[in-house]
């Protein structure tokens, strides 16, 4: 007689891509995060921080989620606008699954409508996603939700906190179910498919935002020329932030150097918490003219450089 077998069969795996679609400063960036539970893209209270598609990858049972942080939809009105706007567009139709982000302060403003408007042509499953619930009223809430399934077909309606993490358990299982059978496509320790290097630059980036409160966070990038692992367990990095102008170059280094040393002394603080090593960040600035018009700067950054 043959022995019983014991051997349990092994959960079949799931794994897609989730993009995640809203107006400029909804939280997709804090989501992002707060769903992979440590620090893959960029957030800042001003809008439009993300240019590129950011992927956090998160491991929900047998599940892997490859989060696709899109730049906010918005009205463009440059070159580089129009870039983040393409590749947001881009990342909803390349997804398996969509996530659609609301305000809950905004709700279905002008913004919301314009994207709600094109997202009928995304032919994937789609769930709503309405964040920052804890700063309005339970019956506004409701009404809201119940506007935007009327104005669209949604599989599931989540209410969360990005910030406060109220909600994210749920919508992290939810996603996880949702996504198609199939292999985990990176490693299960991955949590993220940008090179430190890009991530790196994208926290300078994020600290000129910080510091900086004119309009020339949106006129500037920055590039990790080199990254170099030294013998004691430290790593040297040398970043170059382009601006367009001389006047901007001046801001950017402050008076007698002091605002440069501050957004390096706070990159520095966190690049070095992420690798787990000591960081030495040494920045220059430089005037490149016309940098969004330049066709590798939108290759660097991860965009598809608009013809027109």
């Amino acid at each position: 007689m043959k022995a019983e077998e014991t051997t349990a069969t092994p959960a079949a795996t799931r794994c897609g891509f989730v993009a995640l679609i809203g107006a400029p400063n909804v939280g997709k960036s804090t989501l992002v995060n707060a769903l992979v539970g440590e620090k893959v893209t960029i957030v800042s209270r001003k809008v439009q921080t993300t240019r590129a598609l950011i992927r956090g990858i998160v491991i929900e049972g047998n599940a892997q989620i490859i989060l696709v942080d899109t730049p906010g939809i918005f009205a463009p009105k440059r070159r580089l606008d129009r870039a983040m706007v393409i590749t947001a567009w881009t990342g909803a139709h390349d997804a398996d699954l969509v996530c659609v982000l609301l305000d809950a302060k905004l709700g279905l403003d002008a913004e919301a409508e314009a994207i709600f408007e094109k997202l009928a042509n995304v032919p994937h499953p789609k769930m709503l996603v309405i964040n920052k619930i804890d700063l309005v009223a339970r019956e506004k809430l409701l009404a809201l939700a119940k506007a935007a399934n009327d104005r669209m077909k949604f599989d599931h309606t989540f209410m969360i906190s990005a910030l406060s993490g109220d909600g994210i358990a749920d919508l992290r299982k939810a996603l996880a179910s949702a996504l198609p059978a199939g292999p985990f496509f990176y490693p299960e320790d991955q949590m993220t498919v940008a090179p430190m290097r890009h991530l790196a630059a994208e926290i300078t980036r994020e600290k000129i935002f910080e510091q900086l409160h004119q309009e020339l966070p949106y006129q500037s990038t920055v590039e990790t020329d080199t990254w170099t692992e030294r013998k004691d367990n430290s790593v040297r990095i040398e970043q170059t932030i382009f601006v367009e102008r001389e006047s901007q170059r001046k801001i950017v280094l402050g008076k007698g150097g002091a605002t440069i040393k501050s957004i390096g002394a706070a990159a520095r603080k966190e690049i070095a918490e992420i690798v787990g090593h000591p960081v030495h960040l040494f920045l220059f600035v430089k005037v490149r003219e016309d940098w969004g018009d330049d066709p590798d700067r939108y290759r660097e950054m991860g965009l598809e450089f608009p013809k027109e």
